[in-house]
C-alpha cells in the first residue's frame, strides 16, 4: 500500500493536478493539509471521478485537512480528544487541523500543526500544548493496543534537526527549530513513534515562494509521517516528490510517499 501525505496549500487551486499526480504515482491513501476552504466548497467530484472517496474538515480560506482514499475510508474522526482550542479575542476556536479514517486497516492521521508564528507569539503556546496533548493521546493509543497500526502524516512546522534547514543560523531565534518545539516532537518518539521515511527520504519538503528559495534549494524538512511500531515494521521506502514543487504554480510543499508491504 502506497500512503502519501501534502501540503496542498489551497485544494480548489490545485485538485487536478493533485488527482493527476495521485494516478501518475499510484497513491492509494494521500493526507492533505492546508485545503483552504470549507466543506460543502471542497472538489470532491474530481477525486470521486479517479476513484478516491474523501473525508474533510475545513475553514475556509485558512487551514483545513482531509483524507483521499481508494482503499476504504471507515471510522473517520474529526480531531482528536483533548485537542486544545485557539483563543482569540475572548473566543475559543477549534481549528480544522485534525482527521483520520482507517484505510485499509491503517488508521491513517491528516495533521497540519499550527505555525507558531514567532517565539513570543501567543500561538507558539498554542502550538506546544497541540503538540503535547497529540503526543499524550498518541501515547495512549499505543498503550491501549500495542499493535495498532497507526501513521501521523503532515505538516509538523518542526525541523527536527539542524540538517532539516537550509541555514540553522537564519532561523535561530525563530519557530519550527526551537528546543521546545523539538523537544514536543521527541515525545512522540519516545512513546514508540518512528520517523518512519527519515532512513529513505532524508531531503527538504518546504520551500518558500519567496527570495528563489527553490532554485537555491533553501528548504526545510517539516513534512513526514510518524508510525506506530506494528506499522513501522511493514514500510519498505519512502521518497519526497520534488518534482511536485516544481511547477508555476505549485503548493510550496513536495509531497512525502511511504511504501508499506501488505
Amino acid at each position: 500500500m502506497r500512503i502519501a501525505t501534502w501540503n496542498v496549500n489551497s485544494i480548489r487551486a490545485r485538485s487536478e493536478t493533485v488527482v493527476a499526480w495521485m494516478e501518475h504515482h499510484d497513491v492509494d491513501v494521500l493526507a492533505m493539509q492546508e485545503t483552504k476552504c470549507h466543506d460543502d466548497a471542497f472538489p470532491l467530484m474530481s477525486f470521486l471521478v479517479a476513484g478516491y472517496d474523501v473525508t474533510h474538515v475545513g475553514q475556509g480560506a485558512y487551514n483545513g485537512v482531509a483524507i483521499a482514499s481508494r482503499v476504504g475510508l471507515d471510522e473517520i474522526e474529526v480531531g482528536f480528544e483533548g485537542m486544545p482550542p485557539l483563543s482569540v479575542d475572548g473566543r475559543e476556536i477549534v481549528e480544522a487541523r485534525a482527521i483520520s479514517a482507517r484505510c485499509a486497516g491503517v488508521r491513517v492521521w491528516s495533521l497540519y500543526v499550527p505555525n507558531g508564528r514567532a517565539i513570543d507569539d501567543p500561538h507558539y503556546r498554542y502550538k506546544l500544548a497541540w503538540l503535547e496533548a497529540l503526543a499524550d493521546r498518541s501515547a495512549l493509543w499505543l498503550a491501549h493496543d500495542p499493535a495498532a497500526q497507526i501513521m501521523l502524516a503532515g505538516d509538523w512546522n518542526v525541523a527536527q534537526r539542524d540538517t532539516d534547514v537550509w541555514d540553522p543560523g537564519f532561523f535561530a531565534g525563530k519557530p519550527h527549530v526551537s528546543d521546545a518545539e523539538r523537544a514536543a516532537i521527541a515525545a512522540f518518539l519516545d512513546a514508540g513513534l518512528t520517523d518512519s521515511a527519515l532512513p529513505y527520504a532524508d531531503g527538504y519538503t518546504f520551500w518558500d515562494y519567496t527570495s528563489l528559495r527553490f532554485p537555491r534549494n533553501e528548504g526545510m524538512r517539516i513534512d513526514y509521517a510518524l508510525c506506530s511500531p506494528a506499522l513501522d515494521t511493514r514500510v519498505l521506502g519512502a521518497t519526497v516528490d520534488r518534482d511536485a514543487r516544481k511547477p508555476k504554480g505549485a503548493s510550496d510543499h513536495a509531497p512525502v510517499i511511504v511504501d508499506l508491504a501488505d
